[in-house]
């Protein structure tokens, strides 16, 4: 008979094996030595021994989950204690054993993952819903379609929470999206009809704009022109495609007829401003009227001058205002002197005076402000006109202070 720590082999080949319990039989080797009998069971317990180092080792790493660790346990277990092996058997059903507190707590620390993960899972999904829903609520046409798609896409890459709120969830998210599809569609068909509707009004705009490309009544057809220019801003916009035509159209109208109407004006500035030389050399003559010493050759001169200047006819526009405000204050200041005549006999003489002298100030007022503006556009010509318009009225002013005074001594 063979003995060892852990087991022994009998006469008969039988081989026995030691646990806390006592001595059990785990088989016999009959044709081989008692020797070969115990290496060949030892290996045995050799090779469980192994499996249960790997299992600890793959429980410990965490690298099994705590349900297929428990099985295996359970089934290792089983294999040592009814082992047909010859080893310190019973350690590794207490290294075994062992592994169970272990399992347990990374049970419970799974248990704990998941909640969070599901908790932090449904925290994403309701910041998703919020999201989906204030876009449904929104009017952000051109953004909100693809950023709903983007949380769709987002939302997929999440995993499943508990049923409930799963679901519950989904159908905010679902309901913000077709809610959201719904409004999108009825914005957009709206605007296509009011697309639809520029588009007509549009049509008819640039057709009546065609017809007053060739008109030559240049004052009431640019007013017309500045209509249809209204009427075309509050039309809205037409579909894209006819949009640009359209406009090319209206416009190309437009610069048809205040092209011609541009050429005319040049070509009237151009004829008038002989006109305007002419006149220039009577209002030299005119001012040399002032100061007035022969009131009634002055009035018989004036009026002469007068005659011819209506005579004359039109000027540049630009040069319609000076001109005549020029002439006024040659006028203004000759009624002023022909007035002072009877001012003393006439209480109503002195009010006169004085309204003239306010007058003269108020206009000397706009001549200055017109000079200023004209220095600030550089515009020399129009500044040389001013300076001598000036000049003018501040000599009819002083004279007419002084008959102001006078009448006040």
């Amino acid at each position: 008979m063979t003995t060892s720590e852990w087991g022994r082999v009998a006469e008969d080949g039988t081989v026995f094996v030691r646990t806390a319990d006592g001595e059990r039989e785990v088989g016999q080797y009959p044709e081989g030595s008692s020797d070969e009998a115990l290496a060949f069971y030892t290996k045995r317990y050799d090779e469980l021994a192994g499996s249960v180092h790997l299992l600890e080792q793959r429980v410990l790493a965490g690298v099994v989950s705590p349900d297929e660790a428990t099985e295996s346990l359970r089934n290792l277990r089983t294999q040592v204690v009814d082992a047909r092996a010859v080893g310190d058997l019973t350690s590794l059903v207490g290294r075994l054993d062992s592994l169970l507190p272990v399992i347990s707590q990374q049970r419970q620390a799974r248990r704990v993952e998941r909640a969070e993960r599901a908790a932090a899972t449904k925290t994403e999904k309701e910041r998703l819903v919020a999201e989906a829903e204030k876009l449904a609520e929104g009017n952000d046409w051109r953004n909100g379609a693809n950023r709903l798609r983007q949380l769709l896409d987002e939302w997929k890459a999440l995993p499943r929470i508990d049923r409930t709120a799963d679901d519950q969830l989904w159908r905010r998210f679902s309901t913000a999206r077709t809610t959201y599809t719904r409004r999108r569609k009825s914005h957009f068909a709206e605007q296509n009809e009011k697309r639809e509707g520029a588009r007509v009004v549009k049509q008819r705009l640039v057709k009546e704009a065609e017809s007053l490309a060739n008109s030559r009544e240049w004052g009431p057809t640019s007013g017309a022109y500045r209509d249809l220019m209204r009427q075309w801003k509050a039309a809205g916009p037409a579909p894209r495609e006819v949009e640009e035509e359209l406009w090319k159209r209206f416009r190309g109208a437009q610069d048809t007829f205040f092209g011609a109407r541009d050429e005319a004006m040049a070509a009237q500035d151009s004829e008038f401003a002989a006109n305007a030389e002419a006149k220039e050399k009577l209002l030299a003559e005119a001012e040399q009227l002032v100061p007035v010493t022969d009131v009634e050759g002055a009035k018989r001169a004036i009026r002469e001058i007068a005659e011819r200047w209506d005579a004359i006819g039109k000027v540049p526009r630009d040069q319609i205002r000076p001109l005549e405000d020029r002439m006024r204050a040659v006028e203004q200041a000759i009624r002023g002197i022909e007035e002072e005549k009877w001012r003393r006999t006439d209480p109503e003489k002195s009010a006169r005076a004085d309204d003239m002298v306010a007058k003269l100030h108020e206009a000397i007022g706009k001549v200055e402000a017109d000079l200023d503006r004209a220095r600030s556009a550089g515009d020399q010509k129009k500044v040389t006109e001013l300076e001598e318009n000036l000049a003018s009225r501040r000599a009819f002013l002083e004279m007419a202070e002084r008959a102001s005074a006078d009448y006040s001594g």
